[in-house]
């Protein structure tokens, strides 16, 4: 299976430009090869239009500043150069070729921002879960890394689990996980899979800042 995992900086890209590229960055997602896409940083009304224009199922769920998400939406869609985060967060699993069982969603933290480990069972019996874990604190960073991982492992009662995302560590600690792909602070870490080949960076050209990152799992 190939996993994805891409933050997608709040719709935005470097350098800013003053209008929303809602079809920029599903163009690029569609035009990868991958099985699963893990997303972070993405515009709360993103997911389902991403989900359509790459042919996949989509699952999403909130994580911060979305207290007033019809006033940050009007803003965010025509300067997200201005509003940046405050135009509201979420994560998002797209799926392709493969039938979504089940999805869940458990909230890491309340403070200082929301954050939420989410997680997809595939029709095969995997897991593949999804986080953004807490910026600018190494402990708070790896607190969330362990109980999200400790969460994927509960969900999946002994089957094979993908946890990815932005974890904000360059060195996350995930308890019976294995590494298998990185990128600065974006990693994919696997429990009873393995790596089944190298995982690569994916060309993005001026979209987000953060690279995406491939991994192939078996």
């Amino acid at each position: 299976m190939l996993v994805l995992t891409w933050n997608l900086f709040h719709g935005r890209s470097v350098p800013d430009a003053p209008r929303e590229q809602l079809a920029d960055f599903a163009a690029r997602l569609a035009g990868w090869e991958w099985d699963v896409a893990l997303l972070q940083e993405v515009p709360p009304w993103w997911a389902p239009e991403l989900g359509r224009a790459c042919g996949a199922s989509a699952r999403s769920a909130l994580t911060s500043r979305n207290w007033l998400l019809p006033v940050s939406r009007w803003a965010a869609r025509r300067r997200p150069d201005v509003i940046k985060s405050w135009g509201g967060g979420a994560n998002a699993i797209l799926v392709r070729g493969e039938a979504v069982i089940e999805h869940r969603v458990r909230t890491l933290r309340s403070w200082p921002e929301r954050r939420v480990v989410h997680g997809a069972r595939l029709e095969r019996g995997w897991w593949v879960c999804n986080l953004h874990a807490q910026a600018h604190s190494e402990a708070r960073a790896q607190a969330d890394v362990a109980l999200a991982a400790a969460t994927a492992s509960e969900w999946s009662a002994g089957a094979p689990v993908v946890l990815g995302g932005d974890l904000n560590t360059r060195h996350p600690v995930a308890p019976g996980f294995t590494h298998v792909a990185a990128s600065g602070v974006d990693h994919v870490l696997v429990r009873r899979l393995h790596a089944a080949g190298p995982a690569r960076t994916l060309q993005r050209g001026r979209l987000s800042d953060h690279a995406p990152v491939l991994a192939h799992v078996a």
